[in-house]
């Protein structure tokens, strides 16, 4: 991972480097400057407008007491995609636009729940407590939800309640 990060910090500067200098021998050093200020701007614009919504979506989920997990998703991406608006380049802008966009932003929210829900796998197989835990819940951490333990017997029935008037 820290590899990962190492090379992403390297890589993307150099690339977003080299697209500037590509796109400006195209159309021009100026009109390369106006193209990354207008997108800065229409990006600021459009993280102003969705945090807005963002934010009345956050309010009315706690104000109706559900969890708003999507909501809270919706919040982080929008504020990484506002950094990452105004950083200088057209990948860094892509990547933004990916994560503020409303009709981008829910497969972005999938694939970063996919991406911590595998780095936590890893990190929870690599903590000193995983034999500990595998020897305490033998199938997971789901291995009783909805089925029997293993060698026990399931019992179908029905729940009475007694305390309805007929």
């Amino acid at each position: 991972m820290r590899l990962l990060l190492f090379l992403a910090f390297l890589l993307v500067p150099v690339l977003e480097i080299w697209l500037l200098i590509q796109v400006g021998s195209v159309i021009g050093g100026w009109p390369t400057v106006a193209l990354l200020i207008a997108d800065s701007l229409l990006g600021a614009w459009l993280v102003r407008r969705e945090g807005r919504r963002a934010w009345r979506a956050l309010q009315e989920a706690l104000q109706s007491g559900r969890m708003p997990e999507h909501e809270l998703a919706d919040g982080a991406l929008i504020l990484a995609g506002g950094v990452l608006l105004l950083t200088p380049g057209f990948f860094t802008d892509i990547a933004g636009f990916l994560c503020v966009l409303p009709f981008t932003r829910p497969l972005m929210r999938r694939l970063g729940a996919w991406f911590f829900d595998r780095r936590l796998k890893r990190m929870a197989a690599a903590s000193p407590y995983a034999q500990l835990f595998s020897q305490a819940f033998p199938g997971g951490p789901d291995a009783g939800a909805g089925r029997a333990p293993a060698g026990g017997k399931v019992v179908h029935g029905e729940v009475l309640r007694e305390d309805r008037e007929p």
